[in-house]
C-alpha cells in the first residue's frame, strides 16, 4: 500500500525534473558559465588598472578596495541584492523580497539557462559596478567608510537602477535599450564617483605635487584583462550562444580598437602618443559599446568607438580644467562614455530594435530620459549617502595617514620592499 502511494509522487517529481531540464539548453548554459567567469576576471582587471595609476604607497589599498568589494557584494547579492533587482516589480522602482537568501532560485530554467546561473551572471555585474566607483576616491578614503558606502550603495542605488532597466521596472517598460549596462553599470558608477568625490574633497597636495601613475605597465595589464573579460560582459548579455552573442563579441572588440586609436591620436596631437592614453581609450570604447553591443552593426560600432575616444578624452581635460580630483577619471571614462553609448544606441540601433538612423527618432528621446534619470538618481542618492557617512564615521583618513600612504596606514603592508 505504501509503495502505491509513494510511486506516483516519485514519478511526478521525476517528470517535473525532466521537463525543467528539457527547457535548459546545454550550449547556452556552457557559454553563460564561461561568460560569468570572464566578467569575474574583469574585477582583478579593475584592480590592476586602478592600482597602476596610483602612487606606490597606495597600490595595495587600491587593490584591497576591489577585492573587498568582490567579497562583500558577492554575499549581499545572495542575501538580498538579487531579489531587490530582479524580484517581482514594485511600482516600477524596485524588486520584491521573494528571492531573499535565494529562496526559489535553483536549477530550474530561466529562459534557456538555470536560474542560479542567471543570478550569478548578474551578480558579477553588481560587483564590478560597485568596484568601479572606487576609482574616484583612492588614496584618501577610509577603508571602513568604503565598506559601509559600498553596502549602502549596492542596496539603494545599484539595485533600484538595475531593476528599472532589466528587472521589469519603469525604464525597461518605457523601451530604453541597454544591452549590457551603459546606464546600469557605467553612468551609474561614473556619476556616483563624482558625487562621492565632491563630498570627500581632493587629495592632499593635489595640483601642487606630482601624482603620476607609479606603474603604467600594470595599468596596461589591467586594461587588457578588462578588454578580454568584456567579451563575457557584452556577448554574455545575449544570454544564449547565438548570433546576437557573436554580433556583440565583434562590436565589443571593434569599438574598443576604434576608441583606443582615437585617444592615441588625440594625445599625439597634444603632446605624444601615450601608452596610458591608448589603454584608457580602449576602456572608453568598451564602455560606450556596452549598451549598444547587440543592437548595432560592426560599422556603427566603429563610429561609437571614435565618439567615445573624443567624448571621454575631452571630458577628462574638462575635469582637469575644473580642478576636480576625481582620481582615476571614473566620471570621464565611465560616466561620460556610458552617456555617449546610451545616446548612440538610440541613434544607431538597427538589430532587434530601431534607432534614429533606422527611422525611429523617438528612441533617442527614450534613451535621453534613461540617461537623465540615472544621472539624477545616482548623483543625489550617492551624495546623500556620502554626507551621512561623513558626519557619522568620517570619510577621510587623517593627513598623517594620507602622507604615509594608505598601504601602511590602513593595512600595515608595503607593496614593494
Amino acid at each position: 500500500m505504501l509503495r502505491k502511494l509513494i510511486l506516483p509522487a516519485v514519478v511526478a517529481l521525476s517528470v517535473a525534473s525532466v521537463s525543467a531540464q528539457e527547457a535548459i539548453d546545454t550550449g547556452d548554459t556552457a557559454w553563460l558559465i564561461v561568460a560569468t567567469a570572464l566578467v569575474m576576471l574583469m574585477i582583478p582587471g579593475v584592480g590592476f588598472f586602478y592600482g597602476g595609476m596610483v602612487r606606490s604607497k597606495n597600490v595595495l589599498s587600491t587593490i584591497m578596495l576591489i577585492l573587498a568589494t568582490l567579497s562583500l557584494v558577492s554575499v549581499l547579492w545572495v542575501l538580498y541584492g538579487y531579489s531587490l533587482a530582479f524580484g517581482s516589480d514594485i511600482a516600477g522602482f524596485i524588486g520584491g523580497l521573494e528571492y531573499l537568501g535565494l529562496k526559489g532560485v535553483g536549477m530550474e530554467a530561466n529562459g534557456t539557462i538555470p536560474h542560479l546561473l542567471f543570478m550569478m551572471f548578474q551578480g558579477m555585474f553588481a560587483i564590478i559596478t560597485v568596484a568601479l566607483v572606487a576609482g574616484g576616491i583612492v588614496e584618501r578614503m577610509k577603508f571602513s567608510a568604503w565598506l559601509v558606502f559600498a553596502a549602502l550603495w549596492l542596496t539603494l542605488v545599484y539595485a533600484p537602477i538595475a531593476h528599472w532597466v532589466w528587472g521589469g521596472g519603469w525604464l525597461g517598460s518605457l523601451g530604453a535599450l541597454d544591452f549590457a549596462g551603459g546606464t546600469v553599470v557605467h553612468i551609474n558608477s561614473g556619476i556616483s564617483a563624482l558625487a562621492l568625490v565632491l563630498v570627500l574633497g581632493a587629495r592632499k597636495g593635489f595640483g601642487s605635487i606630482s601624482m603620476e601613475p607609479h606603474n603604467i605597465p600594470m595599468t596596461v595589464l589591467g586594461a587588457v584583462l578588462l578588454w578580454f573579460g568584456w567579451f563575457g560582459f557584452n556577448a554574455g548579455s545575449a544570454l544564449a550562444a547565438d548570433g546576437i552573442a557573436s554580433l556583440a563579441f565583434v562590436n565589443t572588440n571593434t569599438a574598443a580598437a576604434a576608441a583606443a586609436l582615437t585617444w592615441m591620436f588625440l594625445s599625439w596631437r597634444h603632446r605624444a602618443p601615450s601608452v596610458l592614453g591608448i589603454a584608457t581609450g580602449a576602456v572608453a570604447g568598451l564602455v560606450a559599446i556596452t549598451p549598444a553591443a547587440g543592437f548595432v552593426t560592426p560599422l556603427a560600432s566603429i563610429a561609437i568607438g571614435i565618439g567615445a575616444g573624443i567624448v571621454c578624452y575631452y571630458a577628462l581635460l574638462f575635469r582637469m580644467s575644473r580642478n576636480i580630483d576625481e582620481s582615476l577619471d571614473v566620471w570621464a571614462v565611465h560616466g561620460m562614455g556610458g552617456t555617449w553609448g546610451a545616446i548612440a544606441t538610440g541613434i544607431f540601433a538597427s538589430v532587434g530594435a530601431t534607432g534614429l538612423l533606422s527611422g525611429n527618432p523617438m528612441q533617442v528621446v527614450v534613451q535621453a530620459v534613461g540617461v537623465a534619470a540615472t544621472w539624477f538618481y545616482a548623483f543625489v542618492v550617492s551624495y546623500i549617502l556620502a554626507r551621512l557617512i561623513d558626519v557619522t564615521m568620517g570619510l577621510r583618513v587623517s593627513e598623517e595617514e594620507e602622507e604615509v600612504g594608505l598601504d601602511l596606514a590602513q593595512h600595515g603592508e608595503r607593496a614593494y620592499a
